[in-house]
């Protein structure tokens, strides 16, 4: 088994330091939102404020717009960010169909040489977020990914929060990935990936993505390839438990369908690597989601 990592806490480095560490290489923050006018201004404006008009780590702030109906392209463009259409983005496969596909999108849409994604719903957000997510990944070449940790609050209570983290994804991950059980929140929304990475593996469609993206990267690029970072509390919008059913599913179809002694396909819930689609060996998904 590859050796682990040892868990990193929020960035040590100044932004200063960081602007220097990165030289003349790009990063790109991309957003995926979904009528999320009533959160995402405070998220935006931090980022542009410290991180692009103050210090220039950021180069470009991307809000990756999912069919929203309330207002939140026009709230993200005051706040000073690029708001792209989701579905304009490779239009050769259709509209956009779930989260997954939207960070796949981002990847072709945006020029960074990282990627930070960061839920368009946070509460707790300040800009050590995207510091801490980039920190390793500008300090070491062997670093694919950066996954966020912190501990969650449910309804305002502290110790609770990630229902669908820890009863069906963690379980999953000992079970069937036990090199990626010491991940804390395989699921979480905050993550950073380098861009070649990020071009060289396949996106699940939906809330399964995540749980791909860890597995896929860790096999491709080793269990060391793989961060985390420590963000401390983080709220967010915590959804009823019967909109978790659905996402509980596509979580458990992306790590059952990369378990080699279980037939269980993924192929029309996945999008290849954006790779294959500039060699054209990749084929737009004919099947809808269920």
């Amino acid at each position: 088994m590859a050796s682990v990592r040892p868990l990193r806490l929020t960035s040590d480095l100044a932004v200063e330091e960081l602007v220097a560490g990165k030289a003349d290489r790009r990063v790109s923050v991309c957003i995926p939102a979904r009528n999320e006018a009533a959160t995402i201004a405070p998220i935006l404006l931090r980022i542009k404020r410290e991180l692009m008009d103050a210090h220039p780590l950021v180069d470009e702030l991307i809000v990756m717009d999912h069919d929203s109906t309330d207002q939140t392209a026009e709230v993200s463009i005051e706040c000073g960010a690029t708001v792209i259409n989701a579905s304009s983005v490779l239009r050769e496969f259709g509209s956009a169909l779930g989260k997954g596909d939207v960070l796949w999108r981002s990847v072709q849409a945006s020029t960074g040489d990282f990627i930070v994604w960061l839920d368009a719903d946070l509460g707790s957000f300040t800009p050590e977020y995207v510091t801490a997510l980039l920190e390793p990944l500008l300090l070491d070449e062997k670093v694919a990914l950066v996954r966020s940790t912190y501990r969650r609050t449910f309804h305002g209570e502290g110790g609770e929060g990630g229902r669908v983290t820890e009863l069906t994804a963690r379980p999953l991950l000992k079970l069937l990935f036990p090199e990626l059980a010491h991940i804390r929140q395989p699921l979480g929304g905050e993550y950073a990936i380098r861009r070649e990475v990020a071009l060289a593996t396949a996106f699940e469609i939906d809330y399964g993505v995540e749980m791909g993206l860890l597995i896929d990267i860790s096999r491709a690029f080793g269990v060391d390839s793989i961060v985390q970072v420590d963000l401390g509390a983080r709220t967010h919008r915590n959804r009823p438990l019967s909109e978790l059913h659905d996402q509980a599913i596509q979580v458990m179809r992306a790590a059952l369908s990369r378990t080699p002694a279980l037939s269980v396909s993924a192929d029309e819930f996945t999008r290849p690597s954006i790779n294959d689609v500039a060699d054209g060996l990749a084929q737009p998904i004919t099947a809808s989601m269920t």
